[in-house]
């Protein structure tokens, strides 16, 4: 049972075995509000004896009523008390552990899950998905459970004690569930349909604010914003109707629920009249009908309400069922040549990105890779860090296979540059120290005057306990590069990745760096892509990928000698350089 309930609600185990437990609770909180009704029917005997003619030895002792109510009151407190602890309290323990488990799942996800994916609709998985089920269970699914259970136990005791009067009272439940039961997959498609319109929104709204450079430089903020709008306008329509399309079957089942009362009333007076039951069976019945229904009625609201989580769940389940990378946790290389032998991979089906690609960065030397946009540079560089693993051919690392490391284990022995820096809203301190978390000032430091760091840090108003703020945008494009450089040569790894690690520089600082990264390279693993000839020219190897082959290989002479499309590009970029306004 706890399994089912993991997979279906998104549970963790603790958190189903709570559930079970809140649900309990819940049941035994309703039926605590069906007690008094047993006293109610004790002092209705007492008192209608008398009227009745029928003779009792003495009259209702009140004083022991009153003993009997305050102790049923402080039976139904116990029981709402353990009710609210164990559901609210064990709700919001389980939806930390559900949001730090997605945030796990998602950081041992191969990068190619993430670009199927965008950041909004995972961050609102993390956030609102998780918010969406936080409500549910403590305020809806624990709570229909219990009602149920509650309900269909104090069911059996009424046909048990009248069946007649039982059947008149119960008949409404079945028929005001097959209404909300059948109508769930119009629900689902209601609520589906507004899901997909509320990810659209958020989409254009965090596009709108990664873009609003663009598109005030453009002036075309009016424009954008028509758009915008009308994405929060359809948002806005499909939640009403899906809301609208909930309620037509939630109060149309209510209704219904309200006609066991009419045929109480009915059957009650029938078997009065006819002397087949008495007075106090039938008041018993009235009080039992106007007990029972709202727990039903919460029943059918509740399960509207678990119909509007299947959507988060499902969505929750997706990332946690999808297949992770694995491998050993540790491994050891002979030294650390990186060698892609046939290797074959797309990102989608048809769609060849490389295809048998074969060369050796050696250990000690520096391998870059040029060639057209598109021709599978960054994707060669991505599939060395095992950020994916290949369709084909296999790639190892000082001989060893790296699809068979474990990502984390195997990136201990990187360091990456890559054209799209990343940073932090955190100091220029802490954002180098990145690279090493072990580091000391003095280290970092070191780190960032080998990347030319100093130069611009020195300006800033805290040196280098500067908040640089979101993804450093207080900072140049040329000036993240370098705080970027620094963190990758703080870490000293044995192998380096450099994907137009120098881009966003000058003629100056690229010299410069390229000085510093000449001397502490020293002994490891290149492989280094650029653009600029002139960055590669003193490359020990240097690979001519084109269309996802390996077009040409050797040194930048051995290339010029040859022809073909290094020396193409080479002569491209001389014809540039003297291009002129």
């Amino acid at each position: 049972m706890y399994k089912y309930l993991q997979n279906r609600f998104a549970l963790s185990e603790q958190g189903a075995k709570d559930f079970v437990r809140g649900s309990l609770y819940c049941a035994l909180a309703d039926i605590s509000l069906m007690v008094p009704l047993g006293l109610v029917v004790l002092l209705l005997d007492a008192l209608l004896k008398p009227i009745l003619g029928v003779p009792t030895g003495q009259p209702p002792d009140l004083l022991l009523y009153t003993v009997l109510a305050l102790l049923i009151l402080g039976f139904m407190f116990v029981c709402h008390w353990y009710q609210y602890t164990s559901v609210y309290v064990s709700t919001y323990r389980e939806s930390a552990t559900r949001r730090i488990s997605l945030a796990e799942k998602l950081r041992h996800l191969p990068l190619s899950y993430f670009g199927e994916k965008d950041l909004s609709d995972l961050t609102n998985t993390i956030m609102g998905d998780c918010a969406t089920l936080e409500t549910a269970f403590s305020h809806a699914i624990p709570q229909m459970v219990g009602a149920s259970i509650s309900t269909i136990l104090v069911g059996i005791g009424l046909l048990v004690f009248d069946w007649k009067m039982g059947v008149a009272l119960l008949w409404v439940a079945p028929v005001a569930l097959a209404i909300i039961v059948g109508s769930k997959k119009i629900q689902e498609k209601g609520i589906q349909t507004h899901y997909d319109a509320k990810r659209a929104c958020a989409d254009r709204i965090q596009e709108c604010l990664e873009t609003v450079q663009d598109i005030k430089a453009y002036n075309q903020e009016e424009a954008y914003l028509v758009g915008l709008d009308q994405k929060l306008d359809e948002a806005e329509r499909l939640q009403i109707s899906s809301e609208f399309t909930t309620g037509i079957f939630v109060k149309s089942a209510e209704m219904v629920l309200k006609l066991g009362l009419a045929t109480v009333i009915l059957v009650g007076s029938s078997l009065l009249v006819s002397g087949q039951t008495d007075l106090l069976v039938f008041l018993i019945f009235l009080i039992a009908a106007s007990r029972i229904y709202d727990p039903l009625t919460g029943i059918l609201a509740n399960i509207a309400e678990i119909i509007h989580t299947d959507v988060p769940i499902n969505r929750m389940n997706e990332i946690m069922r999808h297949p992770v990378q694995e491998g050993a946790t540790e491994y050891s290389t002979d030294g650390y040549d990186i060698v892609f032998d046939h290797v074959g991979f797309s990102y989608n089906e048809g769609e060849t990105v490389l295809n048998d690609v074969s060369f050796t960065a050696k250990q000690g030397e520096v391998t870059a890779l040029v060639g057209p946009s598109g021709g599978g540079k960054s994707t060669a560089t991505k599939l060395a860090a095992r950020f994916w693993d290949p369709n084909r051919g296999t790639i190892t690392l000082g001989g060893v296979d790296i699809s068979t490391v474990d990502p984390e284990a195997l990136l201990r022995n990187y360091a990456i540059v890559f054209q799209d820096v990343v940073l932090f809203n955190d100091t220029v301190m802490e954002n180098i120290r990145l690279g090493r978390r072990d580091a000391t000032d003095d280290e970092v430091k070191a780190a960032a005057q080998a990347a030319m760091c100093d130069e611009f840090v020195s300006r800033l108003p805290q040196g280098y306990q500067t908040i640089i703020g979101e993804n450093g945008s207080t900072l140049s494009g040329g000036e993240r590069q370098r705080i970027s450089i620094a963190r990758a040569l703080l870490k000293d790894a044995p192998v380096v990745l450099l994907d137009e690690a120098t881009a966003s520089l000058d003629v100056e600082n690229e010299t410069k760096i390229q000085s510093a990264i000449s001397q502490l390279i020293r002994d490891k693993t290149v492989l280094i892509i650029a653009h600029r000839m002139r960055t590669v020219a003193n490359a020990d190897t240097i690979v001519v990928l084109d269309g996802g082959y390996v077009a040409q290989q050797g040194t930048s002479d051995e290339l010029l000698k040859e022809g073909g499309l290094y020396k193409h590009m080479v002569s491209l970029q001389r014809q540039s350089m003297d291009w002129s306004i």
